[in-house]
């Protein structure tokens, strides 16, 4: 029988002297009163890119689901298994989240792919080629700008995932309900890895820009209420 890896073991352990102990009521609290975050993050799998280690939140304060490059697929209820649309139902239509972040990251092995016409599948059933066919044709514009230099054409697709993947958000009707009646705000955000630099995308422009104090002040301060039980 194989052994349970030492170092999360050891991580459990130290877990459990320190943040579990230090925290232990509100831990208690959750398990009984149930959670309420205010936040769905659509993250990347990637294990340099925790939205809870770069937010600094702690338990019960996000909702997150993670799939390989941040993506979100449009809205198709045609009874075919959806894991990031069952979340993202569950997080807006239960836990009446009040914000989506949809958080890319320099360096995606996902995007690396889709920019890649002549990457070897993975395995026979090519699950990550066929994902990343969602992004097919804006990879195919950027990948044939010889304008730009590959790391350019890499930062340039990620960026354009997270709006690709608002859009698509707005494809689920309850999403675009809300979001017209103030009660969600959907968020994109890139996060470079080498530098540890959050680029915040604007709403209304789409260009990204890293945000002041005084913006995320202001941000703070126009956050939509909940949406009520």
């Amino acid at each position: 029988m194989q052994q349970f890896p030492e170092r999360l073991l050891n991580g459990y352990r130290n877990f459990m002297s320190g943040r579990y102990a230090d925290e232990r009521e509100r831990y208690q609290s959750l398990a009984e009163g149930g959670q309420r975050p205010h936040t769905l993050v659509i993250a990347c799998c990637d294990s340099r890119s925790a939205p809870e280690t770069i937010f600094d939140c702690g338990p019960g304060e996000l909702f997150v689901v993670r799939n390989v490059a941040n993506m979100v697929p449009p809205y198709e209820p045609d009874g075919q298994y959806h894991a990031t649309s069952a979340a993202i139902e569950f997080a807006v239509q239960a836990l009446k989240i009040a914000n989506i972040v949809v958080m890319g990251h320099g360096r995606c092995g996902g995007i690396q792919a889709a920019l890649d016409p002549d990457m070897e599948p993975l395995s026979p059933g090519d699950f990550i080629g066929k994902w990343m066919g969602l992004l097919r044709p804006a990879a195919g514009q950027i990948q044939s700008n010889n304008l730009m230099t590959q790391g350019e054409r890499q930062t340039a697709l990620e960026r354009v995932s997270i709006r690709n993947s608002i859009g698509n958000l707005r494809t689920f009707p309850y999403v675009r309900a809300l979001e017209e009646q103030g009660k969600i705000a959907l968020h994109g955000a890139w996060f470079d890895i080498s530098t540890g630099e959050l680029w915040v995308m604007d709403g209304k422009t789409g260009d990204f820009a890293r945000p002041s104090r005084q913006a995320a002040e202001v941000a703070a301060e126009s956050e939509p209420e909940p949406a009520d039980d």
